[in-house]
């Protein structure tokens, strides 16, 4: 969990005296320095940096240059089971009403054409610390709070940290090869791509990542990329860690995105078979899904939606991430079932509350295909 989860703190509270005030928005100077716990600054008219100190009520400070900035002070330190002191990173994009100025984002996945950046970092020795590239999005143009996917690309991992989740296996992305991790905080879902070795600089192409989180089921081409931020995550230590340079281009021009098809393309049949076993009292049920695979290729990461009848409230669930909106229900696998073979299985399950008669939900769709019924 970051400061992305954490209510954004007022514009203009002071810096300490002997430091330059900055309000949130405000253009920096080069060599200006950031105290103040959520303060920020705009470089090159383009982007902001923040200090972003959420997890720790110790004093944290940055010295903000002309292509970045560096960390001064930092007197706070977590356990390496738990969450890192803070985020302080430059993004493009919108952060908890914090847009970049001119920014295009938010802007649906659909529409991008390309999207590019190129980043260089300047390491310590003797933290604890990741340098993370988060990238957010969300299914609407989310400008203020949480988003609901956070990709995030570790380039230098220095301790005994890990990703939220487990691993759910390798792949090249970006003239590298990467351990992806997937998991959820509670708040919002993870995918991390952890580099075997420290990287200095990176010069990738960002859709190449939200297209790999794409193909395994957790968002679609209608979600929205909402920001791009690129910085360090500290646990112990780590004065002197510097972002030394960041850029980051977004361009529209893609294809706007029409919605999937509601029934089975002519001779292909639905890719996907949906069994569902529930089991009902007075005031509460349970619920078996078992989803089978019924194409021909393997179904790498899946998301499967359906809406709840009226009356009924999921709980708890296993073996999958499920989330409820309304009558909507998300459910996204977990690290070991997210593969299906041809011809093979995923279950999970959950346990509601019941108001009123018991019925089942009657459509279930899996990646945006629509499955047959069991």
């Amino acid at each position: 969990m970051k400061r992305k989860i954490r209510a954004l703190a007022a514009a203009g509270l002071l810096v300490a005296s002997s430091l330059v005030a900055v309000a949130l928005g405000g253009n920096a100077s080069a060599d200006t320095q950031i105290c103040e716990q959520y303060g920020s600054a705009v470089i090159q008219g383009r982007y902001v940096v923040q200090n972003n100190r959420w997890g720790t009520t110790a004093q944290q400070c940055i010295n903000v240059t002309s292509n970045g900035f560096e960390i001064t002070t930092l007197n706070g330190s977590s356990p390496t089971n738990g969450a890192p002191t803070a985020y302080p990173s430059v993004f493009f994009g919108c952060h908890y009403t914090n847009c970049s100025p001119g920014t295009n984002l938010p802007i649906q996945v659909s529409q991008i054409s390309s999207a590019t950046s190129s980043i260089s970092y300047r390491y310590v020795s003797g933290a604890t610390y990741n340098a993370s590239y988060d990238i957010w999005l969300d299914p609407s143009p989310k400008r203020d709070g949480v988003n609901q996917m956070e990709i995030m690309i570790w380039l230098n991992r220095q301790g005994p940290i890990q990703p939220i989740g487990s691993v759910v296996g390798t792949t090249n992305l970006a003239g590298r090869t990467w351990e992806v991790w997937r998991g959820s905080n509670g708040s919002n879902n993870v995918i991390s791509y952890v580099a075997p070795s420290a990287i200095s600089s990176l010069n990738f192409s960002v859709l190449d990542f939200i297209n790999d989180v794409r193909n395994r089921g957790a968002i679609t081409n209608s979600w929205y990329l909402t920001s791009i931020q690129a910085g360090f995550e500290p646990w112990q230590g780590g004065v002197g860690l510097a972002v030394t340079s960041f850029s980051a281009t977004v361009n529209g021009g893609g294809n706007p995105t029409t919605p999937p098809p509601t029934t089975p393309p002519p001779g292909g049949g639905a890719s996907c078979a949906v069994k569902y076993t529930a089991n009902s009292w007075n005031n509460g049920f349970t619920a078996d899904v078992q989803i089978t695979n019924t194409g021909s290729s393997a179904i790498n990461g899946w998301t499967m939606t359906y809406n709840l009848p009226g009356g009924q409230a999921v709980t708890n669930a296993w073996n999958a991430t499920v989330s409820q909106s309304g009558s909507g229900v998300t459910a996204r696998n977990v690290g070991h079932n997210g593969s299906i073979a041809p011809g093979g299985t995923a279950s999970f399950g959950y346990q509601g509350t019941l108001s009123g008669s018991y019925s089942s939900p009657t459509s279930f769709t899996l990646n945006g295909a629509t499955c047959s019924r069991t």
